[in-house]
């Protein structure tokens, strides 16, 4: 006996899509990979075959970005490629399995039984409540609990972490381990590490705007000259007293750059030069022995001019003195 269910026309059917992409994906997809994948989940539901030419065309998104797409979204394991073209993953399976592949992934449930205390627990049912509207995607719950392991934060550092994000818009799991590895590296462990290095970005912020301001930079610093600025302060140890030496010496060059002021930086550094007096000490002896160099230089020029003249001097005479008359 076959029991088979009528066929919906398009106008009462739908496509479904797990809620599981909503809590999972959608914060992560841009907008034309959002529509094609959209579209492609439609078009499997009827097992259509499509080009990427006749997709480009139906959406009116450039072929290139539907190239570019599809690379995405089989990067990002929403659809897989087979040889005769792709499938759509389906998410709830694959999120199953993530969720129990031992020592790597952890449910909600085994997040808050194994959690050390129950200080931890209240602060991932913080985060969920307070920036996930209390639908948090179950691969968060295994992020959380690997990033308390690895970076050993306590309860108010990643719970700052999240804020952090949230007020920047920017609520993706790759950002979020971003500002989490940058806070680990540079010893962020609990609140009071936080505060403390708060209190550095903040004071190097205000290096890099006086800098810029200085040098006339009035549209920001690239990305590079920040890591230079980053370097002088956190590595070496350099206040505004030293960089300003620095600065300075710009006028000294045509079109200077910051390549040049990095130069100077790392050579006082090198030089275990760690104050400006000892700078200025260093660039007064080299200011010297600049001035020495020149005038020996000129001092040997002249000799040489004398001593070339006296010599021709001395050869005519020699010539005169032999001829016979």
């Amino acid at each position: 006996m076959k029991i088979e269910q009528k066929e919906k026309s398009m106008l009462f059917s739908e496509t479904i899509i797990p809620d599981i992409f909503f809590s999972e994906y959608l914060s992560n997809l841009p907008g034309d990979y959002l529509k094609m994948y959209l579209y492609i989940a439609f078009l499997s539901k009827y097992g259509k075959d499509f080009k990427l030419s006749d997709l480009s065309k139906k959406l009116n998104i450039p072929f290139k970005i539907i190239n570019d797409g599809m690379k995405y979204l089989e990067e990002n394991n929403l659809i897989l490629k087979k040889p005769n073209g792709y499938i759509i993953v389906d998410l709830q399976e694959a999120t199953l399995s993530n969720l129990y592949t031992p020592n790597l992934t952890m449910s909600k449930e085994k997040v808050e039984q194994t959690a050390k205390n129950k200080s931890r627990a209240k602060a991932v049912e913080h985060i969920n409540n307070m920036y996930f509207q209390g639908i948090m995607g179950p691969s968060w719950y295994n992020d959380i609990d690997l990033w308390f392991t690895k970076y050993e934060f306590d309860e108010q550092v990643m719970i700052a972490l999240f804020d952090y994000c949230y007020n920047r818009n920017a609520m993706h799991r790759n950002y979020v381990q971003t500002v989490a590895e940058a806070w680990a590296s540079n010893r962020v462990k609990t609140w009071s590490d936080l505060d403390m290095y708060y209190e550095k970005q903040e004071s190097l912020n205000k290096f890099k705007k006086t800098i810029s301001k200085k040098l006339g930079k009035y549209n920001g610093l690239t990305q590079y000259e920040e890591a230079y600025i980053e370097n002088w302060v956190l590595n070496f140890g350099y206040d505004m007293s030293v960089i300003e030496i620095a600065l300075k010496r710009t006028t000294l060059k045509q079109n200077p750059t910051f390549e040049y002021i990095n130069n100077l930086i790392t050579d006082w550094h090198d030089r275990n030069l760690n104050t400006p007096a000892e700078i200025q000490a260093f660039l007064e002896q080299r200011k010297k022995q600049e001035k020495s160099v020149k005038e020996l230089k000129s001092n040997t020029g002249k000799s040489s001019s004398a001593n070339y003249v006296q010599r021709n001097y001395d050869n005519l005479d020699f010539l005169y003195a032999n001829q016979t008359p």
